[in-house]
This record gives C-alpha cells, sequence and structure tokens, in this order.
C-alpha cells in the first residue's frame, strides 16, 4: 500500500466527522456544467468560486469533448437540469506533448510509465506492449485555444445538446490561476 492510501483514509475521517453538507439536491444550484482537464494543477470549484453542489465537473486527460464528456454533458442538462456549459483546457497540457502516433507507439513498446526528453518520449520497455493503444483516439492537440474552440464547436454542433445551451471557452493558466476567455470558441458556442 502507498501513503497515499493511508493519507486518504485519515483525511476522509478528519472529512467525514465534521461534514455538515449533507442533503443537498441532486442538480446543480447553479444549473452548469464545467468540463475541464483532469490535470492535478486545477482545483475546478476553487478556481471558479463554486461550492459543494454548485456545478457538475466533468474531467478527462485535456479537458476534450470526448463521447464519454459530451454523454455527462446531455445528462448533466437532460436529467439534471444545467442550463449552460464552460469548456476549460488550461496551459502546459500535457496532452500537447504528444501525438497519436506517439502513444500508438508507446503502447506498442510497453505498459509501463515512459519519460520526456529532449529528443521525445522514451519507454523503458518490457514484454506487456500491446496495439490496443491503435484503436483509441487520444485527442491530443498542440494549440490549447484551437483545441477548446474544437472541443465547444462539437458540443454546440451535437444533435443531443439543444441550440439554447450556451457553451463558453476558456484557458486556464496554471502559473497564475487567471482564466481567459477564447473568444472564438465563445462565439461558435453561443446560444441559438
Amino acid at each position: 500500500m502507498s501513503g497515499n492510501y493511508d493519507h486518504i483514509k485519515r483525511a476522509n475521517d478528519d472529512y467525514a466527522a465534521s461534514f455538515d453538507r449533507g442533503g443537498k439536491p441532486i442538480p446543480p444550484a447553479k444549473q452548469a456544467a464545467v468540463l475541464t482537464c483532469m490535470d492535478a494543477r486545477i482545483m475546478p470549484a476553487e478556481a471558479l468560486g463554486f461550492e459543494l453542489g454548485d456545478v457538475h465537473v466533468i474531467r478527462n486527460a485535456g479537458g476534450r469533448a470526448s463521447d464519454d464528456a459530451i454523454r455527462s454533458l446531455v445528462i448533466s442538462h437532460k436529467l439534471l437540469g444545467t442550463k449552460e456549459f464552460y469548456v476549460i483546457h488550461h496551459t502546459d497540457c500535457g496532452m500537447g506533448m504528444f501525438d497519436q502516433a506517439t502513444m500508438e507507439t508507446l503502447l506498442e513498446s510497453s505498459l509501463n510509465t515512459a519519460t520526456p526528453g529532449a529528443d521525445g518520449w522514451t519507454d523503458p520497455g518490457g514484454d506487456d506492449g500491446s496495439q490496443e493503444g491503435r484503436f483509441i483516439k487520444w485527442l491530443t492537440f498542440s494549440d490549447a485555444a484551437e483545441a477548446v474552440t474544437e472541443d465547444v464547436t462539437r458540443i454546440r454542433n451535437h444533435k443531443l445538446v439543444p441550440g439554447r445551451i450556451p457553451v463558453y471557452g476558456f484557458i486556464y493558466d496554471v502559473d497564475t490561476g487567471k482564466l481567459a476567455e477564447i473568444e472564438a470558441a465563445s462565439a461558435a458556442g453561443r446560444a441559438r
């Protein structure tokens, strides 16, 4: 067991001992959903000024509008009443550090953790590589503003997302904590 396991158990015991925010309704109080990256340097509710129960937060690698992210947004609206969506990418995102072919090659080599270097990624090798990585769209990107605009557009144009829901696009700066709206993204996501 790792030190994290013990930390989580102790921290949750402390948290639960003074927890006084139960009984909140299932729908988010602010009727909004945020799609953002899983990056550990981002605490979405804290960075955006929300409290427990205010918004849905959907996280994945890159904050991309994958099929599963859109599934969650559709459920958020259809069954839980959200009325606006926010797509928030960030600076220094790991999804910009590799491309589809690189990920496929690394996974074919082994399932061990690769390391970045001046000449690209280095895989430690092993006997457990797999070609299954070829069947996943890794949704990498080289330009965060372009990627957030692409994701907002994908959500806006999805047949299960009503045109009345505005979809906004931002980039969060991991060094300053500041949000910058990507005007092209928010324009693409404007409610119709």
